[in-house]
């Protein structure tokens, strides 16, 4: 047999400045020399990450000179400490990587990769700037831990943070309680048990008393009793901080990706304030069809976009050599002078490479909200159109969250038994009366719309607190309706995410609901529908309607909404058409 080509290590030790050792596997090339780095700091078990479910070919990629370290992030698997989100991956990402800069088989150039959580271990690391790290390629991951991962827009993203904590937290931590706490075991199997009663338990309330993550997941209720964007979240803004990350970004995304909104917005704030010309220039931003799954694959939901959106026809993995290949260790491939933005449009099922995001040609086109006051479901006369509304019956439903809108699609992780995300026909949401439903004429002409998408909503609600949702919707010749994106604002942080106030009932507010972005084009023969709604559970909590919060309360109160479109409140959509 020949000399082997690649050396892998097992659990190499990793100190941290405070003492607790944290483990890695190395992977790298045999011959001897030093090699560019590049390191995955993950909770999800490096043993699992290292056969590349996480984006990246690790026996490739040593193949083709690098050194690849995989770590259990603090407190997981095989490294020691307490693990708690988020809070220690600040220290601990510097101290990896120049732990990776100074070994024997390492150049000192390091580079970092993953997806999800493992896309937060780069981000929170690069705003520690280590001297060492020169590049990063984070994947479907947010921008700010309190608004786009545990909150959005007020609303707690239920369905995300049970299931994720269920599903990929929580086993690891009571395991580890078992090794010396009895009652632990038997803590985990109500749990294990209860993710296959998941949509039960996302019924609990109050949330405060959820009884399934006990001594596992305190972080959990911590979540809970910081619904402002207070202190509690001020480390982990990495908006709030893009002005001291010196290191270049390849951003890639999904348009039904639960974290879609922070990853744009990491882009655009990084060629804003980022803290270098490198940082600036060297930002990349990649958008598909594809929501929060790995690997990032064709069927969203129950839509097939085409073998050709799949992360193997775009070889993302190719794309993470080339990215390192440039930043890591200095080949002049082209990278810089490719477009910076590619995006995936859908509708016509194809990539587009744009030179900015959003796209400068933009038309941002008013699309207002009609009726004869009664816009309820599918059989009401809700109308759209870009023509002003004009002494219109303000539209009227009842609220109830005892029974609640349910999610159809969209943003959604992590367990798809219970909430399966991506893209569905909504037309069995739009039955209900609670769904205000408005849709323009058939189309005569293509309609692109990329970009950044809002609702302006002129409402009233005779409770202290409610919630407005909003979603756009392609519908189809034979009346397929195809959720694109969507987006919710809680009441009572209508103002800022910072301060809770309560409405006043009965009086109308300005509400602006953020739907992040899409790129979808609009055939003709097709309609374009927006949907308005008081909830969207699980995805979101329920909004009690009585001033308290659902990590508070038990007590559920249903609210007569008002939607208002006339002359001086005309509620409307804000679409951006690109012309073609």
């Amino acid at each position: 047999m020949g000399e082997p080509t690649i050396v892998i290590e097992k659990n190499v030790p990793v100190p941290m400045r405070d003492g607790v050792v944290l483990y890695a596997d190395v992977y790298r090339p045999a011959a001897a020399g030093r090699y560019p780095v590049i390191l995955q700091r993950t909770p999800y078990d490096k043993g699992l990450t290292s056969i590349g479910m996480l984006m990246l070919d690790v026996i490739r990629t040593a193949g083709e000179g690098y050194a690849v370290v995989i770590q259990d992030s603090r407190g997981r698997y095989t490294s020691e400490g307490t693990f708690y989100t988020f809070r220690d991956d600040v220290n601990d990402g510097y101290d990896t990587v120049e732990w990776c800069a100074v070994q024997p088989w390492s150049d000192a150039q390091v580079g970092m990769y993953g997806a999800s959580y493992v896309g937060a271990t780069q981000w929170l690391a690069a705003i520690s700037t280590p001297p060492h790290l020169k590049a990063i390629f984070p994947l479907i991951t947010a921008s700010h831990y309190h608004e786009g991962w545990t909150y959005q827009g007020g609303a707690f993203a239920l369905g995300f943070n049970e299931s994720w904590t269920m599903i990929s937290l929580a086993s690891d931590t009571y395991q580890r309680l078992a090794r010396t706490t009895p009652e632990a075991a038997e803590d985990m199997g109500k749990m294990v048990a209860g993710i296959d009663d998941m949509c039960h338990w996302f019924r609990h309330l109050p949330l405060k008393d959820f009884p399934l993550f006990g001594q596992a997941a305190g972080y959990f209720y911590d979540w809970l009793a910081h619904p402002d964007d207070d202190e509690y979240w001020a480390a982990w803004n990495i908006e709030a901080q893009h002005h001291a990350v010196t290191v270049p970004a390849c951003n890639v995304g999904g348009w039904y990706d639960i974290f879609q909104g922070g990853t744009i917005r990491n882009y655009l704030g990084m060629r804003e304030r980022g803290g270098s010309s490198d940082a600036r220039q060297g930002q990349k931003l990649i958008v598909g069809p594809w929501h929060h799954t790995l690997p990032l694959n064709n069927v969203v939901g129950e839509v097939n976009y085409g073998l050709a959106s799949t992360s193997l026809a775009v070889d993302l993995d190719g794309l993470h050599l080339k990215w390192f290949d440039y930043w890591l260790k200095g080949k002049q491939n082209g990278l810089l002078e490719e477009p910076p933005v590619r995006i995936f449009v859908m509708g016509e099922n194809a990539w587009r490479t744009e030179d900015e995001w959003p796209l400068a040609r933009t038309r941002y086109t008013p699309y207002y909200f009609h009726s004869q006051g009664d816009a309820k479901s599918l059989r009401g006369s809700g109308t759209l159109s870009p023509e002003q509304p004009h002494g219109e019956p303000a539209d009227v439903y009842v609220s109830d969250p005892r029974n609640p809108v349910p999610t159809r699609g969209g943003g959604l992780c992590c367990w798809p038994a219970a909430v399966p995300g991506g893209a569905f026909d909504q037309r069995p949401v739009e039955e209900r009366s609670d769904v205000l439903v408005y849709t323009t004429p058939v189309l005569e002409h293509d309609v692109e719309v990329t970009g950044p998408v809002s609702v302006q909503l002129y409402a009233a609600s005779s409770a202290p607190d409610t919630d407005f949702t909003a979603k756009l919707v392609d519908v189809h010749p034979d009346g397929y309706a195809r959720n694109l994106t969507d987006g919710i604002i809680r009441g009572r942080y209508r103002e800022t995410r910072e301060r809770a106030t309560l409405l006043t009932p009965g009086e109308v507010y300005a509400y602006t609901i953020d739907l992040w972005s899409t790129s979808n084009v609009f055939k003709a023969g097709h309609r374009i529908r927006v949907e308005i709604a008081s909830s969207n559970f699980p995805r979101f909590d329920r909004n009690p309607q009585t001033g308290e919060t659902s990590a508070e309360t038990d007590r559920l109160e249903p609210a007569l909404q008002r939607v208002f479109h006339d002359e001086t409140r005309p509620s409307h959509i804000v679409l951006p058409v690109i012309p073609r």
